[in-house]
């Protein structure tokens, strides 16, 4: 080798060595050692790698931010490496479990700018056997009190062609809901906002779902697919597309980043991981809190029958619903108005868009509230208003105050239709000021929850899903539409999907009418509904004629509206899911299809030792020509038997097992 050729090597392995010198690498795994998350800092760029029974899920997925005072993602050096191992169990209020073991290794990472200015932000990873969790955290520092953020340049970088299942929204602006598109990831459309949760399936079957937890003083995140991947798009604040968050103190932080991973992908509605990434408790006297079954009026369109008065905002109207719930044991009775008009004051007769003098502090004379309220109270019946969050929120002390003396019991809280920085403050002044009265919240028109029913468990519920209000106007929402939810927008938290409505028709038959709606599928899938969701507050959005003296009418009676364990013996992604839950010693098992008519064999092995009894609700043979009809078997069983469930088009079972 000449002397040139000699000096060549060298000068390629001095740039190597220094190349790889000022690499900075450092990894987390789960647990179980079968997840890791592994980190890499140049003086390029920061980014990560998420690898699962050593088979690359994400990689060289790009960290960073844009601020007001410039971008955040080069020049970095990562400080001395902060590790913990977190091993707790703690009990939810309301959830799809009673007690957690939340169960974690957590790496945090110093990330600092090179110059001048030292900036620091750190990164702050949690890896459990059931999902990689990220955050940022804005510590405390001399040259950086405050920012404004342009953007939150984080990256999630699938690698591989999986199965999608996702929803694409219009804008920033919006009600969260969508139909869901099923398609390989290269058939993702580019440069469209898509909501979170988005969920992929290997070939495999391992299963990723991408969302965010405990979204507080920030703003709520959307994935759009760029030519690098997918990329988080934070929801802009009001009236402009730049400026995405603020904050004028430190210690300030962001949401998590949340990717769920499951070696099948009826695991990935088996994991309590967004509870566990949100702080504990913060309402001292819980006992209060309990889960609600209610009527909702509104879909059904406040029908009474024939009588000597007319439906409408009055007093008989409600005693109508008000005796309907006492004689059947629910809680409450809702109230939202009539037609076009709230039960309260609006000079805007607009449900959607409150006037600028709406007053939810003043009832409309005609309804006679006080009556109503007295006339509940001494049947045992709580109240349930709907409200305008705008109105509501220029006199949330006020209203608060009186709905607490009144007796009710909660609020559904409607038109939301942001997840903007503003917005989810707001949504969180809410919950607080509701705990203090003594009141639970359902958000509707809202974006998706974050395991905050953790820290308020008065959160019962909300919307941001396509439902069967859709019913009174649409044909978007059947069987098909149904299933995507359990393996999307279900995963980030409890979902209220109006639930209840008693009237099918076959497909071919449906008509769309506002009054007395009603739906596609069939009697057994709404049953299963009840179970499959996971929802505290139980909503009857049918008429009392409509249920009483129905087959399968006992079962919305007496379904709880919160568990303490669940799994998934059967799933298979937009096709069809099997889920069981239990409370207590009772079992419940809801099986929900789609539109194609299928058998699944239900292994009982998630019931303990023992003889039970087992009711068992499946579609009737003729369920083609009768949605509604059903047939009901009564059954002894034990752990070991295996149950076939014959599943319509459009169908379902329900199973309520009792130990004897």
């Amino acid at each position: 080798m000449t002397e040139k050729k000699k000096l060549l090597v060298l000068c390629v392995a001095l740039f190597c060595f220094i190349a790889v010198s000022a690499q900075q690498r450092m990894s987390v795994s789960s647990p179980d050692g079968k997840l890791r998350f592994s980190l890499k800092v140049t003086p390029e760029s920061v980014s990560y790698d998420i690898d699962y029974r050593k088979q690359s899920l994400i990689a060289n997925s790009l960290l960073g931010f844009s601020f007001d005072s410039g971008e955040f993602g080069r020049n970095l050096k990562a400080g001395k490496v902060q590790r913990k191992k977190i091993d707790e169990t703690y009990k939810l209020i309301v959830g799809k479990t009673s007690s957690v073991r939340s169960r974690c290794n957590e790496m945090t990472v110093p990330m600092q700018e090179r110059s001048d200015s030292g900036r620091l932000i750190n990164l702050v990873v949690r890896a459990f056997d059931d999902g990689i969790a990220f955050r940022y955290e804005f510590p405390e520092q001399k040259a950086w009190d405050s920012y404004v953020m342009y953007d939150e340049r984080t990256q999630f970088n699938l690698q591989g062609n999986p199965m999608a299942l996702l929803m694409y929204l219009p804008g920033y602006v919006n009600t969260h809901e969508g139909v869901y598109s099923h398609v390989r990831y290269d058939k993702v459309a580019r440069k469209r906002l898509i909501e979170m949760p988005a969920t992929f399936e290997f070939d495999n079957g391992v299963a990723v779902a991408i969302t965010e937890a405990a979204i507080r003083d920030y703003a709520g995140m959307y994935l759009v697919k760029e030519k690098g991947g997918l990329v988080g798009k934070l929801s802009p604040k009001l009236g402009q597309e730049k400026i995405k968050v603020e904050t004028d103190s430190f210690p300030h932080r962001t949401p998590w980043r949340v990717i769920s991973v499951a070696d099948r992908v009826g695991g990935l509605l088996e994991t309590n991981i967004l509870t566990s990434l949100n702080e504990p408790c913060r309402i001292e006297d819980t006992s209060w809190i309990k889960p609600c079954r209610t009527t909702f009026t509104w879909w059904n369109g406040n029908v009474v029958p024939d009588s000597t008065f007319s439906p409408g905002n009055n007093f008989d109207t409600n005693k109508y619903y008000i005796d309907f719930a006492a004689r059947n044991g629910l809680d409450a009775h809702g109230i939202y108005g009539y037609a076009e008009t709230p039960w309260y004051y609006d000079d805007n007769f607009n449900f959607g868009w409150a006037g600028p003098n709406a007053d939810v502090t003043k009832p409309i004379p005609c309804l006679n509230m006080p009556r109503i309220v007295e006339y509940a109270r001494s049947k045992g019946v709580g109240i349930h208003l709907w409200v305008h969050w705008r109105p509501l929120y220029d006199k949330l002390e006020e209203a608060f105050a009186l709905y607490e003396g009144w007796g009710v019991r909660g609020l559904m809280v409607d038109f939301m239709d942001r997840n903007d920085q503003e917005m989810i403050r707001i949504q969180e002044e809410i919950l607080e000021c509701a705990a203090r009265h003594r009141l639970f919240i359902q958000f509707h028109g809202s974006s998706k929850p974050s395991g905050l029913v953790r820290t308020y468990p008065n959160e019962f519920t909300r919307e941001g899903t396509l439902n069967y209000e859709v019913c009174k106007w649409d044909t978007l929402v059947n069987a098909d539409h149904d299933i995507a939810i359990p393996f999307t927008r279900m995963l980030a938290g409890a979902t209220d999907y109006h639930l209840g409505g008693f009237r099918a028709l076959p497909r071919s038959e449906f008509k769309i009418q506002y009054v007395n709606p009603h739906v596609m599928s069939t009697r057994c899938h709404m049953l299963a509904m009840y179970v499959v969701l996971e929802n505290h507050l139980t909503s009857l959005c049918d008429t009392p004629k409509a249920y009483e003296g129905q087959p399968g009418f006992e079962v919305l009676r007496t379904v709880p509206g919160t568990w303490d364990e669940i799994r998934v013996p059967l799933a298979r992604m937009n096709e069809h899911v099997t889920v069981a839950r239990r409370s207590g010693s009772d079992w419940w098992v809801g099986s929900l299809n789609n539109g194609t008519e299928r058998d699944l064999k239900l292994e009982l092995d998630f019931l303990s030792e023992g003889d039970y009894q087992a009711t068992i609700y499946t579609d009737a043979e003729d369920v083609e020509r009768n949605p509604n009809n059903l047939d009901r078997q009564v059954r002894k069983v034990t752990r070991k038997d295996i149950i076939e469930l014959n599943l319509a088009k459009d169908g379902g079972a329900l199973l309520h097992i009792r130990r004897l």
